[in-house]
């Protein structure tokens, strides 16, 4: 099983691409987390460049999107909300519509910032445009407030509490991909 990472930071070692790190030490034998690290290259949202000859960076985060099994995104919060970048890649994700990588995918977001709150503005933000996608998004929250003071120099959570939530939460995602869902009949 592939989770995809997608850190709404572009500072290579940031604090949400650290607590992506730190989700993949909690997963399960034969699930594996690959960040995505092309946030960088992806324009600014042009309907008129959309479509079949959709950019190449914008081919690959589809693309990302489409191989994984579920998505597990990490957001700083800018200004009470997403990060730009952030907000702009999910944009070009959630086209076309209808048939977009994201529609249905188990999705789940945590977040990290130098303030208390832990960005709970901004994962709220993102988990209502994810639904808005068609993600299957898991209302599961992790907010890490302090984060330059929340990890260890191995990139480790601190907080031993936290680290217990951010493996739930994981764990959570995991079971989303793995547990079949029963159709009534």
């Amino acid at each position: 099983m592939k989770i995809l990472g997608l850190a709404g930071s572009l500072r290579a070692d940031s604090h949400n691409v650290r607590l992506l790190r730190a989700a993949a030490e909690t997963l399960p034998p034969g699930a594996t987390l690959e960040l995505w690290d092309g946030l960088r290259d992806v324009p600014p949202y042009d309907a008129d460049g959309d479509g079949e000859l959709a950019p190449a960076p914008v081919r690959a985060l589809r693309d990302a999107i489409a191989d994984a099994d579920a998505v597990l995104i990490a957001t700083p919060e800018y200004n009470a909300s997403i990060p730009g970048v952030l907000k702009n890649a999910l944009d070009w994700a959630s086209r076309p519509y209808a048939t977009n990588a994201l529609r249905g995918k188990p999705a789940a977001v945590l977040g990290a910032s130098t303030g208390l709150f832990g960005a709970v503005w901004a994962q709220a933000e993102t988990r209502k445009v994810l639904k808005t996608i068609g993600a299957h998004v898991l209302e599961d929250e992790l907010p890490v407030g302090l984060a330059d003071d929340a990890f260890d120099p191995n990139g480790r959570l601190l907080d031993p509490e936290l680290r217990d939530r951010l493996a739930d939460l994981v764990g959570d995602l995991v079971r989303e991909v793995t547990t079949p869902v029963e159709v009534a009949a």
